[in-house]
């Protein structure tokens, strides 16, 4: 989905969420190979047949080829998912809205103008305050607030969002009016990864 930047808006910064998120699947991805890679050594090596006597050397292949599905499934069931999940997931800051996207193949987006804004608050574990990540909340006036989970750098990026709320034109009224959207085209700016648009 592509979003029409507005009259005078300006993309300030685009980032992904903080990459912790992977070091389980990264985690996964090293010890599944190794194992794998052990196991195919150790059935080639005649390992199965001095375990089990019965078990015909003509078998070899096809164990070897079990070890590697296993490992397959493994990698691409558990591994492959989340960095696609995290990967695909982006948090744009413009000068008039904060946008979430979300997902791949199923996209979902989530915007909140920044004239509509009236209190922004930083949560963080303690995982998240050595990895300088966090969560950001705000508050818009309605019951249902809007949460950016696991903000890389989340001081800096909070500090963004208040720079650009203070430069917001006096008077500008508040909610989403105004805001277009052209379906199934690309994203209509260039900007370096995690920090501000250098155009």
């Amino acid at each position: 989905m592509r979003r029409v930047l507005l009259p005078g808006e300006q993309v300030i910064v685009v980032t992904r969420p903080q990459p912790r998120m992977l070091i389980v699947p990264a985690l996964m991805f090293v010890v599944v190979s190794a194992l794998a890679a052990y196991a195919c050594a150790w059935v080639v090596k005649g390992g199965p047949a001095r375990l089990i006597p019965l078990i015909p050397k003509e078998w070899t292949p096809w164990l070897v080829a079990v070890c590697l599905a296993l490992a397959a499934w493994v990698l691409l069931g558990y591994c492959l998912p989340r960095v696609i999940a995290w990967h695909a997931t982006r948090y744009i800051l413009t000068s008039q809205r904060i946008v979430a996207r979300y997902g791949m193949l199923r996209r979902r987006d989530e915007q909140v103008p920044l004239a509509a804004v009236r209190h922004v608050a930083i949560e963080q574990s303690l995982l998240q305050r050595l990895l300088h990540s966090g969560n950001i909340s705000l508050e818009t006036g309605y019951p249902l607030g809007t949460v950016v989970p696991d903000v890389p750098e989340v001081a800096t990026f909070r500090n963004f969002l208040l720079d650009a709320i203070d430069d917001l034109p006096q008077g500008e009224a508040s909610g989403a009016d105004g805001m277009t959207y052209n379906p199934g085209e690309a994203w209509p700016w260039e900007t370096k990864e995690g920090g501000r648009d250098e155009r």
